[in-house]
């Protein structure tokens, strides 16, 4: 597996760092930082002010990269492990999977936009870019992971809905998680039908039936891995994600991945609904998983 890491010299890129230097420590995975910088003006303008322009911001990204490599030491990735790349696009996320496409990334890692709250993900232009197009998996980081992120990552929790194209999605995350050297849990959030408040009895058993066809579908798709591969299964009961999803323990190392869109394009990153309050909603870093997504070794899942 080889990582991306999008980096700019703030919070977010610190953050995105943080996380990085996890996944690839527990995977002993190459790394590429890369810093995406605008493009210089398309017109020559008077005393060759475009290419002083131009030279400014490549040296701007040159000093961001700099300051990544110093952030990484002492994190035990290896220097040589380690690739640094400037890249000069219009739209940061879009630069980052041209990047991802020339250096055979299987992994891009973000931070959160930094209007966002503490401990929890904001996207911003840069992961909205990443959320509807990136040819492979996208990890963003909660805004302040830096400050205190765990020493190891200790679980994968994949959120979990039955659909016909998720087999090789959840393959791909379970290699992942394998990589990573974790368990992994299937969550499905069980939504309370509107209108019967918790204090009520189910009208009619409809949560009753739900929560049925719930764990069925969870020891279906936890069959799916073969009797070597440990899958813990829970069904949360809620009204709406956020809230449900705020119900489920999170371990200080967990990692939560979610499906993309099945109205998105095939191969592709592509945030849905529900998915979007599940990332938003979230304490840890997430992993959104792109439609269709397998496995990058045969027989991994």
């Amino acid at each position: 597996m080889r990582v991306l890491v999008g980096y700019s010299s703030d919070d977010r890129g610190a953050d995105a760092l943080a996380l990085a230097a996890l996944v690839v420590r527990a995977a002993g995975a190459p790394l590429v930082v890369a810093n995406v910088h605008p493009p210089p003006w398309p017109a020559r303008g008077p005393g060759s002010v475009d290419a002083e322009w131009a030279a400014y911001l490549k040296g701007e990204s040159q000093a961001a990269l700099a300051e990544a490599a110093r952030r990484l030491t002492g994190s035990d990735v290896p220097e040589s492990d380690v690739t640094l790349r400037v890249h000069s696009h219009r739209g940061s996320g879009r630069g980052l999977i041209e990047v991802a496409r020339a250096v055979g990334a299987d992994l891009i890692v973000i931070g959160s936009a930094p209007r966002g709250r503490r401990g929890r993900i904001a996207i911003g232009s840069t992961a909205d870019q990443l959320l509807h197009g990136s040819p492979v998996p996208v990890l963003l980081a909660p805004r302040g992971y830096a400050d205190d992120p765990p020493g190891r990552f200790e679980r994968m929790t994949v959120a979990y809905w039955r659909r016909k194209d998720a087999d090789g999605p959840l393959s791909a995350a379970a290699e992942i998680a394998a990589a990573l050297g974790v368990p992994i849990r299937l969550l499905t959030l069980v939504l309370r039908p509107p209108g019967i408040a918790a204090k009520f009895k189910d009208a009619g058993g409809v949560l009753d039936r739900q929560l049925a066809q719930a764990d069925e579908d969870l020891r279906d798709a936890a069959g799916r891995f073969g009797g070597g591969t440990p899958v813990e299964r829970l069904a949360a009961v809620g009204t709406g994600i956020a809230k449900t999803l705020g119900t489920v323990d999170m371990l200080p190392g967990e990692v939560l991945a979610c499906l993309s869109s099945h109205d998105g394009p095939l191969r592709k990153v592509f945030l849905g609904e529900s998915s979007g309050k599940i990332l938003r909603a979230a304490s840890c870093p997430v992993l959104l998983m792109p439609r269709g997504a397998a496995p990058a070794r045969e027989g991994a899942g």
